[in-house]
């Protein structure tokens, strides 16, 4: 009897001290699944953290100025894999940029069936570089970039390359950079950019990142056309120096494929930037 009543309390201690463990583990393994992952290098896109740190605002524009008519575009990337383009140029799309690299360790695998596709279908087309500047430095990237589909040419039909800066996917929002030292990082990078190809890189951007990262710093509006990037029913505040946008990207969920944008212009206003 005393072994059997013995053999009774310790399984029921096992049994007690499983039901204390299992509301543990499940806590843990919500949180687990709460907790946000970091993608892997080379997946990061045009606006990956602006609805995460900027979310869908109201504000109406603050000294920005807006033409009366603007051009439907789109951005894509790996993301999209091979893109229907008639599809989008049928729905009034008319020009786009296709992520080309990032960083100095990746080039974007779509790359020739989305470069190629939206100028096979008529539109005038352009490629971004996503940076990250904790990796390399500027002119190391806009290299990689150049070598890889950045580049220019005056054709009508290229657009003028794109650095995207913006909120760092992979780690520290500012890439573990100074103020001082990420405007030295994106000047590096469009000095090189322009020798390599004789144009002024476009710089897209979110005001918030900007201001935060590079202290709302002025010093190249008045040689790089701004691509803003903002969720919302208007543009908001830009980025000190700007009177206005070239580009504004307005959604990630596009009613086709890809984020869309507004240029800032008619059509010949597009075809002017690619001119240079």
């Amino acid at each position: 009897m005393r072994v059997h009543r013995s053999g009774t309390t310790l399984a029921g201690a096992a049994l007690t001290a499983l039901a204390l463990l299992l509301p543990l583990v499940g806590t843990a393994g919500a949180a687990d699944a709460a907790a946000p992952k970091t993608p892997a290098r080379g997946t990061a896109s045009m606006g990956m953290g602006v609805l995460e740190h900027d979310g869908r605002g109201t504000t109406a524009p603050a000294g920005a100025s807006v033409q009366a008519v603007q051009t439907e575009g789109v951005d894509v990337s790996s993301h999209q894999g091979n893109v229907a383009w008639a599809t989008l140029w049928n729905s009034g799309v008319r020009w786009a940029y296709v992520k080309a690299t990032e960083g100095t360790y990746y080039k974007n695998t779509y790359f020739t069936q989305q470069y190629n596709g939206s100028y096979d279908v008529g539109m005038i087309r352009g490629t971004y570089h996503f940076a990250t500047p904790d990796t390399a430095s500027g002119a190391a990237q806009a290299d990689h970039f150049v070598n890889n589909g950045g580049g220019w040419s005056k054709d009508g039909r290229t657009l003028p390359g794109v650095l995207d800066i913006e909120w760092n996917p992979y780690g520290a929002t500012c890439y573990g950079k100074s103020q001082s030292g990420m405007v030295s990082w994106i000047r590096d990078f469009l000095n090189r950019y322009k020798a390599r190809t004789g144009r002024d890189a476009v710089i897209y951007t979110a005001t918030s990142w900007w201001t935060q990262c590079t202290g709302n710093y002025s010093g190249f509006a008045a040689t790089n056309p701004l691509w803003i990037a903002r969720y919302a029913s208007s543009v908001g505040e830009l980025p000190a120096g700007w009177p206005y946008y070239t580009m504004w990207q307005y959604t990630s969920t596009g009613p086709v494929v890809g984020d869309h944008n507004r240029f800032n212009g008619d059509l010949s206003r597009v075809k002017a930037l690619a001119n240079g």
